[in-house]
């Protein structure tokens, strides 16, 4: 094999090591206070966005971990999320600040608020926001 070659095959290795470096590490960085989702059942009535009609269940636990982690807890908080200390994390990893603006950008005008969006998912309606603080 010729030099350059033999260089070329290894840059390409290289920079495909990198880049799965890239997308593990962040998900171990983490610093701060955990920020979670927080759904939380209501009895409001209004226009909310219906989560149920978005497909299969596999689909919807893939897309939206952090809201299923939250309905099917105890008190209504999905897994802890920690923002990495340089902004590297956000940009490489899916955060319950991705589900809030996803349910924002298909709900209804009237199912959102500054902080909240009103989900309906299985027959029961939820108010969703993000929370930062101790899981206590």
């Amino acid at each position: 094999m010729r030099p350059i070659t033999r260089k070329f095959a290894y840059g390409v290795v290289g920079l495909g090591v990198l880049l799965l470096a890239l997308g593990a590490v962040p998900s171990l960085l983490g610093s701060g206070d955990p920020y979670y989702l927080l759904a939380e059942p209501t009895a409001d009535d209004g226009p909310a966005y219906n989560l149920t009609a978005e497909g299969t269940d596999d689909l919807t636990q893939r897309r939206f971990q952090y809201f299923v982690s939250a309905t099917n807890a105890t008190d209504g908080r999905s897994e802890p999320y920690r923002e990495g200390p340089i902004g590297l994390k956000e940009s490489f990893s899916h955060s319950p600040f991705d589900e809030l603006e996803s349910f924002r950008g298909f709900a209804p005008e009237n199912a959102t608020t500054d902080e909240t969006v009103f989900v309906e998912f299985e027959g029961e309606r939820y108010r969703v926001e993000v929370v930062r603080g101790d899981s206590s």
